[in-house]
């Protein structure tokens, strides 16, 4: 008998994950890695988030919630969308999950029938294509390369458009490559979005990340038809530092958020109660500790982008947003070196097999490209520190030379 549910086939466990468990294990037993793999800012909590916590359970709030979020924290999500992104929701169109990656798979297995086809530009996250297939979709990846900044153009966007096409997934910014749509790329998709009968699923957890002046937009914000027909994925994960406390929340359709309650009801219920007090002051109180970790990550941007184009062989452009860079590595693919310990490594990914090199024999943690859908590249995370970037890129440096 076999005890494993067919659905699994489909999918694989999160590379992200691993990575970042086998450095944290390498790390327990005393080795000194460098980890670039977890998209986790390396920054504490703002302390008026965790007193506001700290409140929330003095003052007894460690009960059940409504399976969707407490009415307050969802008052807060509104008042956001309304002055940050000048939208307007009711409570019924909110949605609270724990974690954005929840509200992501909540709404996919309320919307998502067997055959439908979801629309996914490459390089992308790593759970967006196998929580469609857990869901029964049909993953349809349009690749997009690094002379055009990892945008879908237009023209992808109508060819991959089917009759049985029924999401349209847009990040920005992105996570992996840290590309961001300007307002002008984003009205150009909408004026083909909008004559179709599909939903914009608009993940916009890095809203808050993004660099050179660039302003925020999502396809909601371009008219109320495109509001109707666009789905946002948000959290307090990223900007306020609160990976752990997993709060995700989703604004769109009431329909949508109803079966997406009723889909959650019977999984987790309610995030955590307490987690949802430190969400609601994150999002209402002082958001000065936001701008400091941005202008932070900034810096670190800039100086992991210059340390990785001084590798001979690397090419990587100047991410927008988020805190990833995304290396090309395909010319060190053909280093003599390289191409001997590949061909007997038994694997069909270069980036793996690189990773893997770098992971074993040089202590870094990176993330393949072909876990984003594209195996000539390396993920980076720069939510690090300055020594530790610099320490991590010697290493690599070395690597290089070593297969060459």
């Amino acid at each position: 008998m076999k005890f494993v549910a067919k659905r699994l086939d489909v999918v694989e466990p999160s590379p992200t994950l691993a990575i970042t468990a086998k450095a944290n294990a390498l790390k327990a037993s005393g080795i000194d890695v460098v980890g670039f793999g977890a998209g986790e800012p390396d920054f504490d909590t703002p302390e008026h988030i965790k007193v506001a916590a700290k409140r929330a359970m003095d003052q007894g709030k460690t009960k059940y919630t409504p399976v969707s979020g407490i009415p307050t924290l969802k008052d807060a999500i509104i008042a956001k969308f309304k002055k940050e992104n000048n939208l307007d929701y009711e409570k019924n169109q909110i949605i609270v999950g724990t974690g954005g990656k929840q509200v992501i798979y909540n709404f996919f297995m309320a919307t998502i029938n067997p055959g439908d086809e979801v629309i996914i530009p490459a390089p992308y996250w790593v759970s967006y294509a196998d929580i469609v297939r857990l869901a029964e979709g049909t993953p349809v990846i349009v690749p997009t390369t690094l002379e055009n900044n990892f945008q879908i153009t237009p023209t992808q966007l109508k060819k991959a458009i089917s009759p049985k096409t029924k999401v349209f997934l847009f990040n920005s910014p992105s996570n992996p490559t840290g590309s961001a749509y300007s307002k002008n790329d984003v009205y150009d998709l909408c004026e083909i979005l909008v004559k179709e009968r599909i939903i914009t699923l608009s993940d916009d957890i890095y809203e808050k990340i993004i660099y050179d002046g660039l302003e925020f937009i999502n396809p909601a914000m371009v008219s109320p038809e495109m509001k109707e027909k666009t789905f946002i994925i948000n959290g307090v994960s990223k900007a306020y530092s609160m990976t752990g406390w997993r709060i995700g929340y989703g604004a769109g359709n009431a329909e949508i958020v109803k079966n997406m309650d009723t889909m959650q009801g019977q999984s987790t219920s309610n995030a955590s109660s307490i987690s949802q007090a430190a969400a609601e002051e994150a999002l209402k109180g002082d958001q000065s500790e936001v701008e400091v970790m941005r202008k932070a990550f900034d810096v670190r941007r800039k100086l992991i982008v210059d340390l990785l184009n001084q590798i001979p062989g690397v090419n990587c452009r100047m991410p927008q947003g988020a805190f990833y860079a995304f290396p090309y590595i395909d010319k060190l693919y053909n280093l003599p070196k390289f191409d001997k310990i590949f061909s007997e490594a038994n694997e069909k990914s270069r980036s793996k097999v690189f990773c893997d090199i770098l992971l074993e024999k040089y202590n870094v943690a990176a993330v393949p490209g072909v876990a984003f859908g594209d195996d000539n590249a390396l993920r980076l995370s720069y939510a690090l520190g300055e020594a530790d970037i610099r320490k991590g890129l010697e290493r690599i440096q070395t690597m290089v030379k070593d297969l060459s």
